[in-house]
């Protein structure tokens, strides 16, 4: 083994382990080993100075990377060590800086949420939510979880019977069906994803919500022109797919259809830093996506008249729901390699413990901002629970 694998290897991961190839079985790293590695094929030094993440990605749904313990704990160990992992941006230009265009931006979205209402139904809730749940006892279950989260949300919109509620990237529906059937609100979702537009549609006609919800396939830069007006709008979990330099546009969309006095609440995965994100996440699981800092996303506020109300991590709360999800994926792990292929199988296992181990270790967190259109005064001076 030469001297450059091994302090590449020493460097990223802070504890001992062993690692085997074809040939060798060395110890690396001071103290007892922690886990094994087993490498059938050692990617190339280009591979591993490009992209850290690349290389040992692919190896790993190639099934030339191996570990003898459980997946997460393994990476819980070293993803806060990501800061020291290798990204040569000029190389990998065209994957970390792809077009904000909407018809790339619709590809992108379509690429992950359209594998497949029956692929996301094996693994996720009954609810269909795919976004942080939010626990308040140890023993919420994730289907409760996720029903706490949403009832967490409509509350601190302060909803009132007939109001009306725009949810931007709404997924497969359950939080404006829960604030229709609750509050008795008007709600409107928006979604790239046929998938999701598919199976939303059919429930709202299936739970007879016609007269309350209605769902579009619709661009959130749709927005601005569409002389809808709304008295709370909430975006969970697409902010993502906005990307760095088009969220002031966002905001501006937003500000548009929402009334004088109205709350927004933006829910959304963040980066404790700007940072242009992981080149295997964003070739394999989020063509495009980007993670947004609480600070940059703070700090343009003013611009568009949006008063702070209310900021909340939820860090911990995602971390478990990934651990949930995982868990369910490892139960339909085989089917979902009979039908798509054991690399695709290999990949959602990975991208799921990555993510649990990210939130771990405060690489990446999830906050809800609540903000109203210019001043509100009406509303409670605590927090409503």
């Amino acid at each position: 083994m030469n001297g450059f694998v091994k302090s590449y290897f020493e460097n990223i991961i802070p504890v001992s382990f062993i690692l085997e190839t074809g040939t060798e079985r060395m110890k690396l790293g001071q103290g007892e080993p922690q886990f094994t590695v087993t490498m059938t094929q050692m990617p190339d030094k280009k591979s591993l100075l490009t992209s850290t993440s690349l290389a040992l990605g692919e190896a790993y749904m190639q099934g030339n990377l191996n570990v003898d313990h459980d997946l997460y704990e393994v990476l819980d160990v070293f993803m806060g060590q990501i800061g020291k992992f290798t990204t040569d941006k000029k190389a990998l230009k065209k994957l970390m800086d792809s077009s904000r265009s909407k018809t790339n931006q619709k590809k992108e979205v379509s690429y992950h949420y359209d594998i497949g209402n029956d692929f996301y139904q094996k693994w996720l809730d009954e609810t269909m939510s795919y976004s942080c749940g939010y626990f308040k006892s140890e023993n919420d279950s994730l289907y409760q979880a996720q029903v706490n989260k949403v009832d967490h949300i409509l509350q601190k919109l302060h909803l009132e019977k007939g109001m009306s509620l725009l949810d931007i990237g709404c997924g497969w529906g359950f939080l404006l069906k829960r604030a229709a059937k609750e509050y008795g609100v008007r709600g409107t979702g928006i979604t790239l994803s046929h998938e999701q537009y598919d199976k939303f549609r059919q429930d709202i006609q299936k739970e007879g919500l016609e007269d309350l919800l209605d769902v579009r396939l619709m661009d959130y830069r749709e927005l601005e022109k569409s002389g809808m007006l709304f008295d709370r709008v909430v975006s969970v979990g697409m902010l993502e797919h906005v990307g760095r330099g088009n969220y002031e546009l966002f905001m501006k969309n937003v500000h548009q259809v929402l009334k004088p006095g109205g709350l927004f609440l933006l829910h959304f995965i963040s980066g404790q830093k700007e940072h242009s994100g992981d080149a295997w996440m964003k070739k394999y699981i989020f063509p495009g996506g980007m993670l947004p800092s609480l600070r940059e996303m703070i700090y343009m506020l003013p611009e568009f008249d949006f008063h702070t109300l209310d900021v909340e991590s939820l860090r911990s709360h995602y971390n478990r729901t990934l651990l949930c999800w995982l868990e369910n994926f490892k139960k339909c792990r085989s089917e979902v390699a009979d039908t798509k292929g054991e690399a695709f199988a290999r990949m959602w296992e990975l991208y799921l413990a990555s993510c649990a181990a990210s939130f771990d270790n405060g690489v990446i967190d999830i906050h809800q901002i609540l903000m109203s259109k210019g001043i509100n005064n009406t509303l409670p001076m605590c927090r409503k629970e």
